[in-house]
């Protein structure tokens, strides 16, 4: 028999590592798919379309070789909740199977989180935004800090470290990674930029390497200066449109009488021809 729970290399603690903690029992017989409640600690978002068409056509002709991993539901009695296996799970909804062979775990809500961390670690399914996004869990809702987590996934504590700071990039560069259209190399060199969404975009444009996508953040980046804090909301949208265009940061100053001043931002040499650049093509 197929073990369920075969770790594979390179990862700190496998499946049959975590199980080891717990009291398992594993069910000779199939129980319901109508009776599986979806895992709430489920790090896993996105799940490919076609890749579970393919999963769905392979179960079909062969069933489910691998057994889910289930524990009773505290919410419904005569429930089980998915911990690990969601893809074969929906899968088997699709190929149109009543029953399913799983493996029931006695576990609390830790070490559902943790499973299905591992599992989809394992097998390579996150995105580096889902993965993120486990590991802070594990931090807000049980109190890890990134050095635990770390030694339970069998990562660096560094590497923890750089996958969280991804969750601190903005809603649109998140979006760019969970839709695989940006990496998570060239994420990377964008942490901390207030001007990130405007450079992955450049970036996307210009098909850059990670390595060219470092040398064009070296150019934009600069030390924080303190914004001149203008209240008009409509001089705000401005300031930031023109940000948005030139990927530099722009400040109007507004008097009573309509009069003042607008300007530009700039580091080095480069930063200014770009503006002098910008002006004399619209102008």
């Amino acid at each position: 028999m197929i073990n369920p729970f075969k770790s594979k290399k390179g990862l700190g603690r496998g499946l049959s590592s975590l199980i080891g903690d717990t009291e398992v029992k594993v069910s000779s017989n199939k129980i319901l798919i109508s009776s599986i409640l979806p895992n709430k600690y489920q790090p896993r978002k996105k799940f490919e379309k076609q890749a579970l068409e393919e999963l769905s056509n392979s179960i079909k002709e062969r069933g489910i070789i691998q057994p889910l991993i289930v524990r009773k539901s505290d919410e419904q009695s005569s429930k089980y909740e998915l911990i690990a296996g969601e893809r074969r799970w929906q899968a088997a909804q699709h190929a149109g199977l009543h029953d399913v062979p799983v493996v029931v775990v006695e576990a609390d809500n830790l070490k559902s989180l943790e499973l299905a961390i591992v599992e989809n670690v394992q097998r390579k399914d996150l995105n580096c935004i889902e993965e993120a996004g486990g590991y802070q869990r594990l931090i807000d809702d049980f109190g890890y800090d990134h050095e635990k987590v770390g030694k339970f996934i069998g990562k660096s504590r560094s590497h923890i470290s750089n996958c969280l700071r991804l969750l601190t990039l903005p809603i649109e560069v998140i979006e760019l990674l969970e839709n695989d259209k940006l990496s998570q190399g060239h994420a990377k060199v964008l942490v901390g930029l207030e001007n990130a969404h405007f450079l992955a975009k450049k970036i996307l444009d210009k098909k850059l390497s990670v390595r060219q996508a470092e040398a064009l953040v070296k150019i934009f980046k600069k030390n924080k200066i303190p914004r001149f804090k203008t209240h008009d909301p409509n001089l705000n949208n401005l300031e930031n449109s023109l940000k948005d265009k030139i990927g530099i940061n722009v400040h109007i100053k507004n008097k009573k009488n309509n009069s003042g001043s607008i300007s530009f931002e700039y580091k080095d040499i480069d930063q200014l021809n770009r503006i002098i650049q910008v002006i004399k093509l619209n102008y």
